[in-house]
């Protein structure tokens, strides 16, 4: 069996899985496979499961799983992740979560499912308060990262604006889609003894240590 090591990160919107996959990706030279970069590149490129998607996009559908299915595979096949990957935002249901057990399975299967914890107050307040420059693109925050002039970028003096998916409006209902379709994962993968809980309030260092050491340990064990 060629084994290849495969870590998925669970936790709420904003509990900072983005961060500490890119950090990941860095110190393992794994890649980071999130499923909204697979939709940018496939609907940019207008590949052949882009133009798929696209056409349920369009008429305002969701995107069946079969098909982001599909997207994660051909992601999973290139060669960069001949060694394995960090999945961030998939599996989101069960659905997914069976199909790539099927996908993992001739590679030893998933390595260690960490669940990043905060609470839905903090992920409310760490996403709302996101503030973009308009022209250069620098992601700001009010009370962790302003910039040194209210409502303009440090780098190019842009106007910095919330975006619309990081209005508490979308933010109260990307909880609401995340607990309806993507919580029940905990179970699965508490059941299949593959998760292990990190505190995320900590700083992004300290969370790091922790995947570190619980993905090491996860090796070790096998």
């Amino acid at each position: 069996m060629n084994k290849r090591t495969f870590f998925v990160l669970l936790g709420v919107p904003g509990a900072g899985k983005g961060t500490q996959a890119k950090l990941l990706q860095e110190r393992l030279g794994l890649p980071q496979i999130s499923t909204g970069d697979i939709f940018r590149y496939n609907l940019k490129n207008l590949t052949e499961l882009g133009l798929l998607a696209k056409s349920f996009m369009d008429k305002g559908e969701l995107v069946p799983d079969e098909v982001t299915i599909r997207m994660v595979e051909d992601r999973l096949g290139q060669d960069d992740a001949a060694g394995g990957a960090i999945l961030d935002g998939f599996p989101r249901n069960l659905i997914q979560a069976d199909a790539l057990d099927e996908m993992t399975a001739d590679y030893g299967g998933i390595s260690l499912v960490p669940l990043i914890q905060i609470s839905d107050d903090e992920a409310m307040r760490r996403i709302t308060g996101r503030r973009v420059c308009r022209t250069c693109g620098a992601v700001y925050h009010i009370e962790f990262n302003p910039s040194a002039k209210e409502g303009r970028c440090d780098l190019d003096g842009g106007e910095l604006y919330q975006r619309d998916d990081d209005k508490p409006e979308t933010v109260s209902n990307r909880l609401y889609v995340y607990y309806k379709h993507t919580s029940p994962l905990i179970g699965y993968y508490f059941a299949h003894r593959l998760l292990a809980e990190i505190d995320g309030t900590q700083g992004i260092e300290r969370v790091q240590a922790e995947l570190m050491s619980l993905l090491v340990e996860s090796e070790n064990a096998e």
